[in-house]
């Protein structure tokens, strides 16, 4: 089949910030993420020789969960202005690749990302493949949809279909969705239903 990699921006962004030490330019501008986002986007050109690629961010401003949830990732910290500042920078080494970049007002790049696969769902010749470090993706694993994740520093990868995310939940992926709304997500800050834990929900 022929492959479409669709990268979640943040995700990789956030792993290599956090996984590659201080780097600067001669003008003293931080690039660790820049460098970091770069080599994880080269190498999986490089493994994968897709056919098809983009990426999505999320953009600045509360989203329509915020609006449902005030309390929606109230516990995530700020990271410092200079990851920030490297976005931009990201963005233009993208558009040198001619890779295009969808974002939308009010969303989650994950919601953007959940509306591309789910339009591409029904193309059958086509291998989907979303590049994140959010297991929430999951949700979303089906005959030709897999999430490739982080599983160790920015080298090591690994690959979810739905034989991988059964062996590791014990459920399939379209019940991933029940399994949150029970048990919550505390990285989102979002409650589950009380005395219910891992075991219980699953």
């Amino acid at each position: 089949m022929k492959k479409f990699i669709i990268i979640d921006g943040n995700a990789l962004l956030h792993r290599a910030w956090h996984a590659i030490p201080p780097l600067t330019t001669k003008k003293g501008v931080v690039v660790n993420a820049v460098f970091g986002f770069t080599s994880i986007f080269l190498n999986i050109l490089k493994e994968y020789q897709p056919e098809y690629i983009c990426a999505s961010f999320d953009l600045k401003g509360p989203t329509f969960r915020h609006q449902k949830f005030k309390e929606y990732k109230a516990q995530r910290k700020k990271q410092p202005d200079e990851l920030y500042q490297q976005i931009p920078m990201i963005k233009e080494i993208l558009n040198a690749f001619n890779i295009p970049i969808y974002e939308k007002e009010n969303y989650e790049a994950d919601d953007v990302i959940g509306s591309i696969v789910n339009f591409l769902r029904n193309k059958k010749d086509i291998e989907k493949i979303i590049f994140t470090g959010d297991l929430d993706a999951l949700q979303l694993v089906d005959e030709t949809i897999k999430v490739l994740t982080f599983k160790k520093g920015i080298r090591e990868t690994k690959v979810y279909d739905i034989q991988a995310v059964e062996d590791r939940y014990g459920f399939k992926p379209e019940q991933m969705i029940d399994y949150k709304a029970l048990r919550g997500d505390a990285s989102d800050n979002i409650p589950g239903i009380p005395g219910i834990g891992e075991k219980t929900a699953t």
